[in-house]
C-alpha cells in the first residue's frame, strides 16, 4: 500500500512538473497588419534608397522564464517589394533581384536566441532568393503584453540587422560602386497571443 501510494506521489509530482516546463512558453502569431521589414541600400555611394517588404506572417514561441529559449519562424512576400517608384519595383522584382515569380517568400527560422548585458541578438537562416544563410539580428524587447478591449493580448519587438547582398548573391550583375554591397534591415513586429 505504501509502495502504491508513493507511486501515485510520485507520479503526480512528474504530471505537475510537466505541466508547469509546458506552461512557460506561449504560442504567438505575427499580425501582418501591423508588421513590416524596411531594408536601406545606398545608390552610387551617394544617397540612400529606402524600401519596405509586406505580409510579413509567422509564429514566435515565447519563453516565459528564459527568453533565450524563445524562437521565431516568419515568411514575407517578395512580391510586396516597394520603394515608391514603380518601374524600381518591377526592377527589383525580376530575375536581377527577388526573382518572385520562382521565390515569393522569404523564410527566417531562428537557430539561437542569446542575451548579453541585458540585450538580446537573434541568429537565424534567412532564405532569400533561394539562398539560405544565417543571420544576426540585434532585438529591441519584446514590449510587455497589453491586452485590449477585444480580450486579445499583444506584444511587439523590433530587430535591426545588416547582409551582405554577395553572400545571397542577390542583383550579382550590380557592382558595389552601383548598389552597395550591405544591407540595413530593420523589421517590426506586432505579435497576438495564441
Amino acid at each position: 500500500m505504501r509502495n502504491r501510494l508513493l507511486m501515485a506521489v510520485a507520479l503526480v509530482s512528474a504530471s505537475l512538473t510537466g505541466i508547469a516546463a509546458h506552461a512557460q512558453s506561449t504560442t504567438w502569431a505575427i499580425d501582418p497588419a501591423h508588421s513590416s521589414i524596411n531594408f536601406e541600400v545606398r545608390h552610387l555611394q551617394v544617397s540612400k534608397i529606402h524600401g519596405s517588404i509586406a505580409n510579413l506572417k509567422g509564429t514566435v514561441i515565447y519563453n516565459d522564464s528564459d527568453v533565450t529559449k524563445s524562437s521565431v519562424e516568419a515568411t514575407a512576400d517578395t512580391t510586396t517589394v516597394s520603394t515608391g517608384v514603380e518601374k524600381r519595383d518591377q526592377h527589383l522584382k525580376s530575375a536581377d533581384f527577388f526573382t518572385v515569380e520562382k521565390y515569393p517568400q522569404l523564410t527566417f527560422k531562428s537557430t539561437s536566441l542569446a542575451k548579453h548585458d541585458g540585450k538580446l541578438t537573434l541568429t537565424g537562416d534567412l532564405t532569400l532568393a533561394g539562398v539560405t544563410k544565417s543571420v544576426t539580428l540585434d532585438v529591441d524587447g519584446p514590449a510587455t503584453p497589453v491586452t485590449g478591449q477585444d480580450g486579445k493580448t499583444r506584444s511587439a519587438f523590433s530587430a535591426t540587422g545588416l547582409l551582405k547582398r554577395t553572400d545571397f548573391n542577390f542583383g550579382p550583375k550590380f557592382g558595389n560602386a552601383m548598389i552597395s554591397d550591405e544591407v540595413k534591415f530593420t523589421i517590426d513586429i506586432e505579435i497576438d497571443k495564441q
